[in-house]
């Protein structure tokens, strides 16, 4: 392709195909779009949820959650996908922040539902499962919830908080664990036996 042909991405061309892409209701489906790639975007979304573009935050809510509405990873990489431009964007950690969750029916039968920051709902269970991934050097907990597609959400640490006060132990993989239920599930967050007396 030569260079004449090439259109450099903008954010502002994005947001007006996903806009045209978005008339229906729910989310645009992305994951049946397959349009080429059209390069890289200086866009970023920081660990906090802060989404950056050319350096500087967006502070439009609804430009956040229209840009959030076109998200798809394949991969390792994230993209910015139309059902006609595809551009590459770059991720922190995960795409999404999960700021709160509601406990239903508490107990055995339990679901905690998770809000993300951009108003995304998803109850964990076996569609949605929790994860704990650990820094190898300081140990500290980082969770994870699987909101759409496969796009997950950092749980905020108040949540995580939340969560852990509503743990217990229970088997995982011939060990007993600490962890939380939802959804049927048991979702470990630690080896028992790491537990402080």
């Amino acid at each position: 392709m030569s260079s004449q042909n090439r259109v450099t991405p903008s954010a502002e061309g994005i947001a007006a195909s996903a806009k045209a892409a978005g008339k229906h209701r729910g989310l645009p489906p992305v994951e049946k779009w397959d349009p080429p790639f059209c390069g890289d975007l200086d866009m970023k979304i920081a660990r906090d949820g802060t989404w950056f573009y050319l350096g500087t935050p967006i502070g439009r809510r609804g430009l956040v959650k229209l840009f959030s509405s076109i998200l798809k990873k394949e991969g390792e990489d994230y993209f910015l996908v139309t059902p006609v431009e595809k551009v590459g964007i770059q991720v922190e950690d995960a795409p999404f922040v999960a700021v709160d969750f509601e406990v239903h029916s508490p107990g055995p039968d339990q679901v905690l539902t998770f809000l993300t920051h951009v108003d995304d709902r998803a109850s964990a269970g076996p569609a949605h499962p929790i994860r704990v991934e650990r820094d190898p050097e300081t140990g500290e907990p980082a969770p994870y919830v699987l909101i759409r597609r496969n796009l997950e959400a950092l749980i905020d640490r108040k949540s995580f908080y939340r969560l852990v006060d509503l743990g217990h132990t229970g088997p995982h993989d011939g060990q007993e664990w600490f962890g939380v239920r939802s959804g049927g599930e048991f979702f470990p967050i630690i080896p028992a036996s790491e537990l402080p007396e």
